[in-house]
């Protein structure tokens, strides 16, 4: 965390009790999150927290649900966006960065790793590439 890094020292769980008590910060979310800290001071992710992603994954259809109707209407909401690819990111176990790595092997010969055998692989495209 950034409070290892730059040895801050900060006490997350005790931050997210100031924020509930003085601050214009004062969502009924916040004691969930000092709780997770609370019990575990270095948690790395309040995603890892089992008592605070039940809240997370409650939560989740709901703003999948306003992402989708706002994108349909052409509507913005990038935090919210984001948040959700976010934790749809974190939750997956694999992603299709393979994609992107073909890509850049088709481009640039940057070379890709399989899933199914180990190694390093490039691909000698077709000569159509050039065209």
């Amino acid at each position: 965390t950034a409070s290892e890094t730059y040895s801050w020292g900060l006490d997350l769980a005790e931050i997210a009790r100031i924020w509930r008590a003085g601050c214009i910060i004062r969502a009924e979310l916040l004691e969930p999150i000092r709780a997770a800290f609370g019990a575990q001071p270095d948690l790395e992710n309040l995603l890892l927290s089992i008592s605070f992603i039940d809240i997370v994954n409650e939560g989740a259809g709901a703003c999948r649900s306003v992402v989708t109707l706002a994108r349909s209407m052409g509507v913005p909401v990038p935090a919210h966006s984001a948040s959700l690819d976010y934790f749809d990111s974190y939750r997956t176990a694999s992603l299709p960065a393979n994609l992107t790595q073909g890509q850049r092997d088709y481009f640039g010969a940057h070379t890709y790793r399989r899933i199914d055998k180990p190694g390093i692989f490039h691909t000698e495209w077709s000569a159509e590439q050039d065209s």
